[in-house]
């Protein structure tokens, strides 16, 4: 299951690893690492987004290499075979990313989950909360790279007349049409051709849980209007596009999620 809700993490906490993966955009001005030492659910460990991407890169949030994936996670204590739940307190939901990079780096997809709702619904619940710190112990955990699971932009241009795929990107409609500026410096507005725009907001309730199934299988039918499993999603940075990833495996259950790693941030630089 991608999703669990607060009542259940209440219950198993004890039983499962927990990750804050909150991330912020830059506009904010927000540091979720300071934040994480002030509140965050008990036993959680950090994971923070930024240091945790490619470094030998000016893209963000790219995929780090294997070597560099296995040294993080044992670093935060987890073990190839344990149960993880991830959340945030964000407003792009940024705990799905790591949700994809822990299944793109082979870890079972039956063992990570994101908390529906997050922190603020974690918090509206009045569930506990702590300031203190934890560090497990170091493990040896050795992923596996599910690289079907990624796109560059080779594969982006390719596809854009073989057709083999459907691009469909969470960011907004006026970004997606270049009505507005995008928020990064050097990068173009607009979008991939015969890409398709879905605003991750969309695949959401006002409490930031996801809708339901049903809900979401009707927008996904009416976005995409055909049904296909070969879906790839893109946004800015990689982040929102894996909510909508997310989203999806609540309507295919079989379906793993897809992503163009450089998203609009490459494919649009100057």
């Amino acid at each position: 299951m991608s999703l669990v809700n607060a009542d259940w993490l209440e219950k198993n906490i004890n039983k499962v690893k927990v990750i804050d993966c909150s991330w912020h955009m830059p506009a904010e001005s927000r540091d979720p690492k300071e934040e994480f030492k002030k509140e965050h659910i008990p036993n959680a460990v950090f994971f923070d987004l930024d240091k945790n991407s490619r470094s030998n890169t000016d893209l963000p949030h790219m995929l780090p290499t294997l070597n560099e994936w296995n040294k993080i996670v044992s670093n935060l204590g987890i073990s190839k075979d344990e149960r993880i739940i991830i959340y945030d307190n964000s407003d792009v939901i940024s705990s799905c990313r790591c949700w994809y990079n822990f299944i793109y780096f082979g870890h079972h997809p039956k063992l990570v989950s994101v908390l529906d709702g997050g922190f603020r619904k974690w918090k509206q619940e009045k569930k506990q909360t702590s300031s203190e710190i934890i560090e497990f112990s170091k493990t040896n955990y050795l992923g596996k790279e599910l690289s079907s699971l990624v796109k560059d932009k080779y594969k982006i241009d390719t596809n854009i007349s073989k057709k083999e795929f459907i691009v469909v990107d969470a960011r907004s409609k006026d970004r997606f049409e270049g009505k507005v500026p995008d928020p990064r410096k050097n990068v173009k507005s607009g979008s991939i051709p015969n890409s398709i725009c879905l605003p991750f907001l969309k695949v959401i309730n006002e409490d930031y849980t996801f809708k339901n199934a049903d809900e979401l299988r009707s927008l996904f039918e009416i976005t995409i209007r055909n049904s296909t499993d070969k879906l790839v999603f893109s946004c800015g940075s990689g982040v929102t596009a894996c909510v909508l990833a997310l989203a999806y495996s609540l309507v295919n259950t079989n379906y793993l999620p897809v992503i163009y790693d450089g998203s609009w941030a490459e494919y649009g630089k100057l």
